[in-house]
This record gives C-alpha cells, structure tokens and sequence, in this order.
C-alpha cells in the first residue's frame, strides 16, 4: 500500500464556533502526491476510492490512489482544468488549451461537447459543474489565451468572461452570468438554488477582484440578484465546494476558507500551499481533497460534500 507522503497535524484557524462542528479534534493534514506544476480540477472516483486531478500547468491529467500512488492518465492534456462527472458515470473537463468542454466517453474516447458560443470561440473553460438535471454551468475567462502555461494561446473571440449553461442532450447553451470580470470556480448550493462563483481577476488585473458572488437560480436555467457573498483573503479565490449543510469551501492562498451559508467565515484550514481547488471524497463525502501548488492533501471532516 502506497502511504501518505507526509502527515502532520491540522492548523486550523476559528473564525466561529460552528466551525468546530465541522473538523474533527483530532484531525490531520495528509500530504497525498506531489510532483505537478499546479495542482487543480481534483474530482473523486467513488468506484475505487480514487482521485483524479489535473496538473493544468504541466498539461497532464493524474490519479491518485492508495494502492497505487501517482499515475498520469492523459499527457498531453490540452491543459484540461475543472472536472466532474455527468450523470451516466463520464467525466467532463474543461480544455483550457481546447477551449472547450471535453467529454470521456465509456469507450475512453474523448470527444468536443461545446466549443463556441453565438459562432465565435469559448475562451478557455475553466472549472464546471454538472446540476441535478444533467446541464453543465462552466466558467469561462481567458486564462488559456493570456496566460503561456494554462492554453495554447490565440485571439478571445468572445466580448466578455461569462458562466453558461451546456445542455449536452439538445445541444443548447446560454450565457447565465454576464457581469463578472474573471469567473472561475463554481458550486451550487445542496437546493442548487444558488450559485457561488469565484472571481478571481485581482490575480493579472490592478483593480480586479478577489471575492465569491452568489445568484438565485431561476426556473433552473438562469440567474439573478447576484451580488457579492464573501471577499476571500490573502490572494484570491479559485474552486468552491459546498457541504451537505451549505457551508461554502473556498481556496485562497494560505488556507481552505469555509463560509457558513450567511456569508461569515468559520475559519481556515491551513495548507502550506496555495489552494486552487477541492473535492469531497470517501466513501461517506468527508474526507476534503485539497489541490494546492505541487501537490494533492486531504484532511478528514466531521460533515460531508455534495456534488
């Protein structure tokens, strides 16, 4: 059995006391793999208890498991980021490099889902989601394009970063949030009648943001009020997770942030690397799997994820 590379105890930080309703006394910060350029887009594999995450800046999709340790699935990648599974059991990425959403389909095929909006090129999806009905609400901003080692470069076809709505069964697709300057993770509430979406434009914009907003989902299509819930620092918020009670799991650069559903921080869990995105996994959803700079944590929690 492949072991923990290191496993140290937990620092966590208490904003609130309903945070210590959520961590366990006794719990740990496991360090799982290391070896990528920028960890992100971690998603768990139920089947075998598995995680699957994308070293988005080294181009190559890996896996971690306690059997078998670190195992590159795809390379190249075409710098593949957010991933999630579809109802039927597939996983969907975001190619930042392809500038689409990708799906692998039972045969292990890869095959475009969407790539353009109104006829013009998407910018480089970045993270996703699957709702319950079995749309695709993904992020798009234009990292993949403006930044060397997140696409392949090119011209942003579209006038602005927005959030769409992807229905993969009739080929439809709708720009759902328009007012955001760089949206990047996503995550729906346990109703999904919210959307929490991370702008994270003050990382390469002087006068950018570094804040979660939330929209009310209408009629399970579209949004509306949004506004902002939590401004995140130090640094800047990247993927979202949220529990079973409605508790918001963000990254940031020294911690994962968790935020009670009225907007006021619990506290922090501390990672010695930046965070860029998360997962709940196990087999009971409560164990947090942290993709942060070079490598991939856990930590075991007292409440369980959705999604």
């Amino acid at each position: 059995m492949v072991k923990a590379i290191e496993t140290v105890p937990a620092v966590i930080e208490i904003d609130d006391d309903r945070m210590r309703e959520l961590i366990r006394p006794d719990a740990s910060l496991q360090k799982l793999a290391e070896g990528a350029v920028h960890s992100e887009g971690a998603v768990y594999v139920h089947e075998d208890d598995s995680i699957i995450w994308s070293d988005a800046h080294g181009n190559r999709l890996l896996r971690w498991s306690e059997r078998d340790g670190v195992s590159i699935l795809r390379d190249p990648s075409d710098y593949q980021n957010g991933n999630a599974w579809d109802l039927e059991g597939r996983l969907v990425s975001c190619s930042s490099g392809l500038r689409a959403i990708i799906r692998q389909e039972h045969d292990g095929q890869w095959q475009v889902l969407c790539d353009r909006y109104q006829g013009k090129r998407l910018n480089s999806p970045n993270d996703l989601v699957v709702k319950r009905d079995g749309t695709i609400w993904f992020t798009d901003p234009p990292y993949g394009i403006t930044e060397p080692n997140q696409g392949y470069g090119g011209e942003q076809e579209q006038p602005g970063s927005y959030v769409y709505r992807f229905d993969p069964v009739t080929g439809e697709m709708d720009a759902v949030i328009t007012d955001m300057l760089r949206p990047n993770g996503l995550a729906f509430s346990p109703d999904e009648s919210r959307l929490y979406v991370s702008d994270s434009s003050a990382f390469n914009i002087s006068d950018g943001y570094h804040h979660i907003r939330v929209y009310d989902v209408v009629e399970n299509c579209s949004t509306s009020n949004g506004r902002v819930f939590a401004v995140i620092n130090p640094g800047q918020p990247d993927g979202l997770r949220v529990d079973h009670r409605g508790n918001v799991f963000t990254s940031s650069q020294d911690s994962v942030q968790v935020y009670a559903p009225d907007g006021i921080r619990l506290g922090k869990i501390l990672v010695p690397e930046t965070v860029a995105n998360l997962a709940f996994g196990g087999h009971r959803r409560d164990r947090l799997m942290i993709a942060a700079g070079h490598s991939l944590y856990a930590i075991d929690l007292d409440t369980h994820g959705i999604q």
